[in-house]
């Protein structure tokens, strides 16, 4: 298997969502997650209400089972929408929390850069 079909496996169990889509989650009580490193998190802001964990970290932050989650990891029910630069990696991290149970798990297409370009609110 090459990576692009690797990632055309985990999209096509993903129901993605656009910039918009994404901002009216984070609106009704669901969690953003953003897993971009520190140097893109410093040159790009920061989304209002974004989780920020590391891929590295990601399933042990979001598993509602594991001693290390996130506060805000409230249940396997949770919406949650993985962001990452250009919507890539955050489409094989949301297909591994889909693994952990959580069922609503997706990322957001084009990720933060698309969350940018559609003049959506950035911190710093």
């Amino acid at each position: 298997m090459t990576v692009d079909e690797l990632l055309a496996e985990a999209r096509s169990a993903l129901t993605r969502l656009t910039p918009q889509e994404a901002a009216a989650v984070r609106d009704e009580g669901g969690l953003l997650v953003d897993i971009r490193y520190a140097a893109l998190r410093d040159r790009d802001g920061l989304i209002p209400g974004a989780l920020v964990v590391e891929r590295n970290e990601l399933e042990w932050r979001l598993d509602p089972a594991s001693p290390h989650r996130a506060p805000e990891a409230s249940g396997h029910d949770l919406r949650v929408v993985v962001i990452c630069d250009e919507g890539y990696a955050s489409s094989l991290a949301a297909l591994s929390l889909h693994r952990l149970g959580l069922h609503r798990a997706t990322d957001l297409i084009g990720g933060f850069q698309a969350w940018r370009s559609a003049g959506l609110p950035v911190e710093g």
